[in-house]
């Protein structure tokens, strides 16, 4: 067993071959007896969900109410503003009104209508801070602070040769132009001199300073510092940004309705405050004033457009916005993401939007930001179903980001458990859409991603959508032999793959795809059918699942209980496992230490069996196919103890239905399975007794090589029983064969060859005047053509070709020719 295992290991379709070994004859025409026997099946079809949501309505009820939820309001009010709540903490509840816009300014004069400072302003003791410094401002979140007198802004908007030498040297005092939401009763200006508060910055605890002759003073630790980047700072804000927030806060306030222009209008507003933030290097956490910017963007949510919404996000998300305002800007997105229509606004602002997110995935822990990162990958899988997007995610390494999100979910601790599955649920969704191109299969192995989700397996094997997704993934991308190779390098995944079918062997949509990876991994490698057989209650596992879904819902030809369907969608869907499990079941039967094994397993000799016997041809065509198939495979092993042996006959009375169908699949699998089983004389009897050879003999018309080949193999054994030569001859087969051997001739030595046995039987023993005189001569004309090897092997022009063609010629058609040669000619020329 050790050195058969050695030779599969070398041979496994799974290793490269090297040119250093040369393949002998015997081991040429072995390995193409092998493939004819490997039955094909297609991939489990995954109907499209219309409906974007996280979790689709397979999940299980008892899972689906722990789900974060796909639908949610957000407004301004559920994003966090440092004015809104005390120092120490604690949350306050949102406000009850909405937030109100300055009323439109004055034709005349454009700032006569912005409110100004109070009559009356605040004193603040020198030293209070904190809690009490915060709760002496005025209380309202939506407040506007006050511009300085009109004469001061208009020669700030235009400034002169002079002012702009002057600026240099002074700052104008400008901080309270901070923009806030909401109305404020106009009052006197207030001085340079006056103290300042305290002012947290949203998300970063940044604190507004105070300009005096370029220098800052902070008011929380009394350290003063002098910095000429704040001063370069504070002339950009108030040279451009300030008035950019006044222009969103304006064209806002005179929005109609949704009005298309104007949300065109704050989309440009948007993007130009982008680039001058970007331009003075003033994005993530640079700018000191970042609470006022962020503050003017939140209540542009309330809007409700998605396009501006998508600049507003992007900008949020240049900000660095962390914590709770980081997860409602990507539940926004989120929201955005939700509506099929909203994917053409992705691909416009694809490139900062998706940098952003796949930034978040890099860089955000499950821990702190989990949520997030749940909204942030979901958006990913709803976009990643356009093709357009989906190609745009593949050229931006989605599938490496991916790869070291894996690796950290896999590893989190036991307390965001529940968050890292969810999260898995729309990571292992997004990777099987970028499955679907081929272009992700090279970064799939490059990425070692079907490896990192056999961990994922084991991690979450009780989670049903996780499982079901990654079994998506192995599904698609088993069906190529270098995706196969690299999960194939796991060998614990068949372990594995039955302890999920074990463990959730009632979820069809799950069964039938580990089914098919199964299917795929053995169809042409002997290591995993051994691999695969040899772990822990394989055979248990398989035919349990065998006989649960023959007799789930009862035969396809039972009437349906409800609807006008026949057969319902659920016994065809529960066929389709036993299409895949029969299909494994039938490539594990080609090893040649499984083989014998699976023959001599009467449960699976009776489930083959019933099968044929429940089924129709019209309604389990492929079911049966496979069937058969299985069965012809087992027919090879005829060991004494076989089950299989013991019940040839009734096998063959249960296929005939095959044979006779209209299904060409399904004649010609029978048809190789009765080449088997005709070595048993009752077989023998029954064909001949139930008229199938004039059938078998029909087939030698067809022009499929597959076919002829497969009614030679049942002449050939009919004929060794003499009374049965002449039934044949009547029926024309000598001359059919005789016509076979010239059509098919230097093309395929296996076919020819057993033409020629299937000839030697029914001649020899006497029976030689059963052909007469000009198909003797034909067939010695043809024979001796095809003897001469010069000439039977000129037509060949490929080099490896020409090798197997040799191979065959000389194991396949030279021995039994010269034995047909032999009985042809007249006794003084053999001499």
């Amino acid at each position: 067993m050790a050195s058969m295992d050695r030779k599969h290991e070398v041979c496994s379709p799974f290793i490269p071959r090297g040119n250093a070994v040369r393949k002998t004859s015997a081991e040429i025409v072995s390995e193409a007896r092998r493939s004819l026997r490997v039955h094909s099946t297609q991939r489990p079809f995954t109907p499209r969900d219309g409906h974007r949501q996280l979790f689709g309505k397979s999940t299980v009820c008892a899972d689906r109410e722990g789900r974060p939820p796909s639908t949610f309001s957000l407004h301004a009010q559920n994003f966090d503003a440092p004015d809104s709540r005390p120092g120490s903490g604690t949350r306050l509840s949102p406000l009850d009104h909405k937030p109100k816009f300055p009323v439109h300014c004055d034709v005349e004069d454009p700032f006569k209508a912005f409110p100004k400072t109070p009559s009356a302003p605040l004193e603040v003791k020198k030293g209070v801070r904190g809690t009490r410094a915060r709760l002496l401002r005025a209380g309202s979140l939506t407040t506007l602070s006050a511009v300085e007198g009109h004469k001061d802004m208009k020669e700030r908007l235009n400034p002169g040769p002079a002012q702009k030498q002057l600026s240099a040297k002074r700052l104008p005092s400008t901080d309270h132009t901070e923009v806030r939401s909401g109305p404020h009763k106009p009052g006197l200006r207030r001085t340079a001199s006056e103290s300042r508060i305290k002012q947290p910055g949203v998300d970063s605890g940044v604190r507004l300073t105070e300009s005096a002759a370029g220098r800052r003073t902070e008011q929380g630790n009394g350290v003063n510092t002098t910095s000429t980047e704040e001063d370069a700072e504070s002339l950009v804000w108030s040279n451009t940004i300030a008035l950019r927030l006044r222009q969103l806060e304006r064209v806002a306030a005179a929005m109609p309705g949704s009005s298309e222009g104007s949300v065109d209008r704050l989309c440009d507003l948007c993007d130009g405050l982008h680039g001058t933030l970007a331009e003075a290097d003033m994005l993530g956490r640079r700018c000191k004033r970042r609470s006022g910017i962020l503050r003017t963007l939140f209540r542009l949510v309330d809007l409700n457009s998605a396009r501006l919404n998508l600049h507003i996000a992007e900008l949020c998300l240049a900000l660095c916005v962390s914590g709770n305002n980081l997860l409602n800007i990507c539940k926004l997105i989120f929201q955005i993401s939700r509506s099929e229509s909203n994917d053409i606004l992705f691909q416009n602002n694809s490139h900062t939007i998706i940098d952003s997110f796949l930034g978040i995935l890099k860089n955000e822990d499950v821990s702190s930001s989990g949520e997030a990162l749940l909204y942030c990958v979901g958006t990913l899988k709803f976009l990643s179903g356009n093709s357009a997007v989906l190609r745009l995610l593949l050229d931006k390494n989605c599938v490496g980001v991916a790869q070291k999100l894996i690796q950290r979910l896999c590893t989190a601790e036991d307390t965001n458990f529940t968050i890292a599955g969810h999260i898995l649920v729309q990571l292992t969704a997004t990777l099987r859409n970028l499955a679907d191109h081929p272009d992700s299969r090279p970064l799939f192995i490059s990425f070692s991603i079907l490896s990192e989700l056999c961990v994922v397996l084991r991690h979450h094997r009780r989670d049903p959508d996780i499982c079901t997704n990654i079994s998506r993934i192995y599904s698609k991308l088993s069906s190529y032999s270098e995706c196969r190779l690299a999960l194939a390098q796991n060998p614990n995944c068949y372990q594995l793959f039955l302890e999920l079918l074990n463990k959730h062997h009632q979820k069809q949509d799950l069964v039938v795809r580990l089914l098919f990876t199964l299917g795929n991994l053995t169809a042409k490698s002997d290591e995993a059918r051994w691999q695969l057989f040899q772990c822990e209650g394989c055979m248990d596992t398989l035919l349990q699942l065998y006989d649960a879904y023959q007799r789930r819902d009862g035969s396809p030809h039972t009437q349906p209980q409800k609807g006008p369907q026949a057969p319902p969608a659920k016994v065809q869907q529960d066929e389709d496992v036993l299409v895949k499990l029969v299909r494994v079941l039938a490539n594990m039967c080609i090893h040649p230490a499984v083989g014998p094994a699976l023959a001599t397993h009467t449960a699976c000799i009776q489930l083959l069996m019933e099968t044929l016997e429940l089924r129709c041809v019209q309604e389990s065509e492929e079911l049966l196919v496979n069937v058969a198939a299985t069965i012809n495979n087992l027919s090879f092993y005829q060991e004494e103890s076989s089950v299989f042996r013991r019940s040839q006959l009734t096998v063959a009375k249960l296929m005939l239905k095959l044979v006779l169908c209209s299904s060409m699949d399904a004649m010609l699998e029978a048809t190789c399975a009765y080449g088997n089983l005709s070595q048993s004389k009752d077989v023998r009897d029954f064909i001949m007794q139930n008229n199938v050879h004039q059938f078998v003999v029909t087939l030698l018309d067809s022009k499929s090589t597959e076919m002829c080949i497969s009614a030679c193999g049942v002449l050939t054994n009919l004929a060794q029983d003499p009374p049965n030569r002449a039934s044949l001859s009547v029926e024309g087969a000598l001359a059919k064969l005789v016509d076979c051997l010239r059509d098919f001739g230097p093309g395929d030595w296996q076919l020819v060859g057993q033409v020629c046995q299937a000839l030697w039987n029914m001649i020899s023993g006497g029976s030689e005047k059963l052909l007469d005189t000009q198909e003797r001569e034909s067939l010695l004309e043809i024979l001796t053509t095809y003897l001469d090897e010069e000439e039977a092997l000129k037509w060949i022009e490929n080099e490896d070709m020409r090798d197997f063609h040799r191979a065959c010629w000389e194991l396949e058609f030279l021995p039994v020719a010269h034995k047909l040669m032999k009985t042809l000619q007249p006794p003084d020329q053999t001499a």
